[in-house]
């Protein structure tokens, strides 16, 4: 059986959440599904103090209170995986693993990024105890202690020198010879000159120590073979995020070489009615707040796309007469009277004809539709379907005859 919403949401992160909450909010039939527990990588973040509002609370707990917010306007939530979706069609399928299927007019894609593990021992039991991937995020909490970075990217060497503004001191375990780095020329010379850094070379880390919470590396000399413990109270790592779209490759969804999901300022994808938001898509800052407001955007826009839908249904789709879709900008005089002219038209053919304005500042997604590249513009419809395009005339007569 398939279960029809308004709007589907992909992941419950900050992102989702806060699509969630203004989907709710707008009385949209708001779903989202989410693989594990609402809140995603925040819930690893130990404490947040740069959320505006909150002083100082966990990640878990601020996410907690985004999914109260959302469910007291009625959102629901459903604890499953997504493994394939159609997003080509008006109404977007979307199955997950447990074998449902749903029907989404608007399809919100939430799903963030994961931080590519290297799967070592400690690496994922020590997770918000010690093992960190986002500098901005918790480099703060190791205040005149000792950090070890792992990577040599631009990433790893700029949250580095972010993390010294705290840390005592800011190891970094690099895998090519002495001198080499593969950031930045700019960044490697600053850091090479930081009184707070330090690099081991030619070596890779083996394990993270300490039980419940970080105690110290295992470090392998890639050359000599030899294993050392460097003692540190926090481990960063900075080798690559990857975002979690793997399941949209035959969804029709554009997305660059790493798997990142381009958008507008709507956070339209290239797809009518789809949406991406937070770490999954091509953006600057990843970050809670940032996050919060993609999905605002996103579920205000697609709040907007929906009402376009239905309007296309009860007002041209189901219209037993022929439709005159009328274009026009509510801010040139010229379009104003032409719509008053086509207006005047339609009276005199009111049995046959219908007249449906539409403000091209506010209804963009059917002009696409119609191909409108140009305004005031005139399409005959019937019953859904485009019969022809009226020549743009301001003479009455020469109007008339063209749709009689």
């Amino acid at each position: 059986m398939t279960n029809t919403y308004d709007l589907i949401i992909i992941g419950g992160g900050p992102a989702g959440l806060s699509a969630g909450i203004y989907g709710g909010r707008a009385k949209l039939k708001t779903l989202i599904i989410n693989k594990g527990a609402v809140g995603g990588l925040v819930n690893t973040t130990r404490e947040i103090v740069n959320y505006p509002g909150y002083g100082e609370i966990s990640g878990s707990a601020l996410m907690l209170d985004f999914k109260k917010h959302a469910e007291n306007f009625g959102v629901e939530f459903m604890r499953d995986q997504v493994v394939n979706a159609d997003f080509t069609q008006e109404n977007k399928v979307i199955q997950t693993k447990k074998g449902k299927e749903f029907m989404a007019k608007a399809v919100i894609i939430a799903c963030g990024s994961e931080p590519r593990l290297l799967n070592i021992p400690g690496e994922k039991r020590l997770q918000g105890s010690g093992v960190a991937y986002c500098a901005t995020c918790d480099a703060e909490f190791f205040e005149g202690e000792d950090v070890v970075v792992i990577g040599s990217g631009d990433q790893a060497i700029e949250e580095g020198m972010y993390i010294t503004k705290f840390a005592k001191k800011v190891t970094v375990i690099v895998l090519h010879d002495q001198g080499i780095l593969d950031c930045n020329k700019i960044s490697a010379e600053r850091a090479f000159h930081h009184e707070k850094m330090e690099f081991i070379w030619n070596s890779t880390v083996e394990e993270v120590l300490g039980e419940e919470s970080v105690k110290g590396v295992r470090i392998k000399n890639l050359k000599t073979g030899s294993s050392s413990v460097l003692e540190c109270q926090g481990v960063f790592f900075f080798v690559g995020m990857v975002p979690s779209t793997q399941y949209l490759k035959e969804s029709g969804l554009e997305m660059d070489r790493r798997g990142y999901i381009p958008v507008n300022d709507l956070m339209e994808t290239n797809l009518e009615g789809v949406y991406a938001v937070g770490d999954n898509r091509v953006k600057y800052l990843r970050q809670v707040v940032s996050a919060a407001g993609d999905g605002a955007t996103a579920a205000v826009a697609a709040e907007r796309y929906i009402e376009e839908l239905n309007a296309f249904q009860t007002d041209i789709a189901n219209c037993d007469k022929k439709v005159l879709l009328v274009f026009f900008n509510a801010s040139n005089n010229e379009s104003l009277e032409f719509t008053s002219l086509m207006e005047e038209l339609q009276q005199e053919h009111h049995e046959d004809y219908k007249i449906v304005k539409v403000d091209l500042a506010t209804k963009r997604n059917l002009a696409e539709k119609y191909e409108i590249k140009a305004v005031p513009a005139v399409v005959v419809l019937d019953k859904g379907k485009k019969i022809k395009d009226l020549e743009y005339s301001m003479d009455k007569a020469e109007l008339k005859s063209q749709i009689i």
